[in-house]
């Protein structure tokens, strides 16, 4: 199943897999040099975030670690983009990151973000979350290229999932957005997926069993060199 680098980790419950997923980042962070990690909002990192907060507050030997974003749907008539607003709301404030050590993609910098992060490294890790629908990152089903570097997506009818998010934005619902693509991902050095929950067993199945499909972009993620999957029971009940 997958690639032949995919670690997949199963644990029984979505505590459990938060827990696994944290002490993951933990040893990560723990070097002796400069770390660059990407990380996710949304709901499936909530507890991963609650443990590590506290973890990471006010500890000078964490100081080498700096936290970027991998996409940002930015709002309109607000100052503070989705994503930005998120990170900052669920880990970087608790955390007490300061701001010097806090990277955003935006529209303003996405076309030299790439090259930003080259220069300092590269991305030694990321944390993603894997949507229903397939998607990874800002990259949508019908609208993402596997070869695409950041990237830049208009927001249009004609994709499918243009309704649910102008259902979720209304009026908010900016012209566009931007995101690091399949081959700006593929540079990270180590990838680790975490899903829980039965609404994701299906979409689970296709990207780690079935065929590299743009259609799921998730997908393309089982061909990374270096890929752990973190799921709980519940969004592993599906896989053969």
């Amino acid at each position: 199943m997958g690639g032949t680098n995919m670690q997949l980790i199963i644990e029984e419950s979505y505590k459990k897999m938060s827990e696994t997923a944290t002490k993951l980042i933990v040893g990560k962070m723990l070097n002796d040099r400069r770390v660059n990690l990407s990380i996710t909002a949304g709901n499936s990192p909530k507890k991963i975030y609650e443990a590590l907060a506290p973890l990471v507050k006010n500890k000078s030997y964490l100081s080498n670690v700096h936290y970027y974003s991998f996409d940002e749907v930015p709002l309109k008539n607000e100052v503070v983009g989705m994503t930005e607003g998120l990170l900052r709301e669920q880990f970087l404030t608790p955390a007490g990151i300061p701001e010097s050590h806090v990277h955003f993609v935006s529209p303003a910098n996405y076309q030299s973000y790439d090259e930003e992060i080259e220069a300092v490294g590269g991305l030694d890790a990321m944390l993603i979350g894997i949507g229903a629908d397939g998607h990874f990152c800002g990259n949508m089903p019908g609208s993402t290229k596997f070869e695409n570097f950041t990237y830049q997506v208009t927001v249009a009818p004609k994709y499918p999932w243009y309704k649910s998010l102008v259902n979720d934005l209304g009026e908010r619902t900016p012209d566009s957005f931007v995101t690091m693509g399949p081959a700006s991902i593929m540079r990270v050095k180590h990838l680790i997926l975490i899903a829980n929950g039965k609404h994701k067993a299906a979409i689970i199945k296709k990207a780690l069993e079935g065929p590299v499909d743009p259609n799921i972009p998730s997908s393309i993620l089982k061909l990374h060199p270096n890929l752990t999957v973190i799921l709980d029971q519940e969004a592993a009940s599906q896989l053969s």
